[in-house]
């Protein structure tokens, strides 16, 4: 499991310095190429998130014991990508203005008005896609908890049901033996009173023999 884990993070790595070293040269491209550019760059991006997906349920199957480190470098691939997507924002932002004024002939002060609102407005999404990173993160977590105490009451079951069939095959086998110790309780009786009645034939037929040779 770590292995896939680790094949994921190699792919990661390779994917977003490739995607880093692209964003800084989309401001120095020509109109047509920057265009393909952003293009690329968008496909990348999506790879990279796809990636952090199967990384995401990778850690997932990742026993408990063992969570703790792979989800601390989740939390930093995951600030990684965000940057990255901040950075290709502002290089969107620089790439559209320019395009703007070409197309649109508008001067500099208004480019830099709308310049500045834009990036007011992807810090303000950035902030909020923070809180919902943080959001899926407590949620997560807690899924984590929930699968944890599932798997301990499994196992509580488990050992309940043992307990159980051990409980039955004892009152089994104390039936039997109390069937065995009825059963030679009784052939004991049995014995004593064959005993007792063939002593009490032994003593008639002694008084018997007795009389007899008085009499005589």
């Amino acid at each position: 499991m770590s292995s896939d884990f680790e094949g994921y993070e190699q792919d990661f790595a390779v994917l977003t310095a490739e995607i880093t070293s692209k964003i800084a040269r989309v401001p120095r491209l020509p109109p047509d190429e920057k265009k393909q550019m952003v293009a690329n760059v968008e496909k990348q991006l999506e790879e990279a998130k796809e990636l952090l997906e199967q990384m995401d349920l990778e850690v997932r199957e990742i026993p408990p014991q063992s969570r703790g480190m792979y989800s601390n470098r989740m939390r930093s691939y995951k600030q990684e990508m965000g940057k990255l997507e901040t950075d290709f924002k502002r290089s969107r932002i620089a790439y559209s203005d320019e395009v703007r004024n070409e197309l649109l002939g508008d001067d500099g002060n208004s480019s830099e008005n709308q310049r500045a609102h834009l990036l007011d407005n992807t810090e303000r999404l950035e902030r909020s896609s923070r809180r919902l990173e943080a959001g899926y993160q407590i949620a997560v977590e807690t899924e984590q908890i929930g699968q944890e105490m599932l798997e301990n009451l499994s196992h509580d079951r488990e050992k309940i049901q043992r307990a159980r069939e051990r409980l039955r095959e004892t009152d089994a086998n104390l039936g039997k033996s109390s069937r065995v110790l009825t059963g030679m309780l009784r052939r004991i009786i049995q014995n004593r009173i064959l005993v007792v009645v063939l002593a009490i034939i032994l003593v008639v037929t002694i008084l018997m023999a007795v009389t007899f040779s008085v009499r005589r």
